[in-house]
């Protein structure tokens, strides 16, 4: 129970929708339950749940890009992100769509090390790539951020570190 506020931000930051956001955390939850025999008590439940409900989330991006879209002009995500025309604080909502901007791999280990505070080795785990490839990524995802948020030297990205 206590990590269902966790998997629910970060089932929202990765869906972008409140909703696929719960619904994403419901079956990680059901999953997780009927799964249960394969969880080891020696080890963190936090990463395990994490690693459910992040290959739950691969496996909908999945089906939905065998699917034909539809799209509409004022979906999430879509157009471009606006410069700054001077450094101040981050908006929330200029921050989820630069986050919706950043290639999924990068956007994964950003989410899991700056807003769930998992370990480099946590993340690896939970996304079932090597402790380097979560650096790499990081570093990149970080850069990226930095150029959609307005640049190298952005007062406002030190703001959210």
């Amino acid at each position: 129970m206590a990590q269902i506020p966790r998997l629910r931000r970060y089932a929202f930051a990765l869906t972008g929708d409140r909703v696929r956001g719960d619904d994403l955390v419901q079956e990680c939850l059901e999953r997780a339950w009927s799964r249960r025999r394969l969880y080891e008590p020696s080890r963190p439940i936090r990463p395990w749940l994490f690693a459910i409900l992040h290959n739950l989330y691969v496996n909908q991006v999945r089906r939905r890009a065998a699917e034909p879209a539809l799209i509409s002009g004022d979906s999430p995500g879509l157009g471009e992100v606006p410069a700054p025309e001077e450094p101040g604080p981050v908006d929330v909502e200029d921050l989820r769509r630069a986050l919706v901007r950043l290639p999924a791999d990068q956007r994964e280990v950003l989410l899991l090390v700056g807003l769930e505070q998992l370990s480099y080795r946590e993340a690896a785990g939970t996304l079932g790539i090597p402790v380097g490839t979560v650096m790499s990524r990081l570093a990149r995802a970080r850069e990226r951020l930095r150029r959609l948020l307005g640049g190298p030297d952005s007062a406002r990205l030190r703001r959210i570190k």
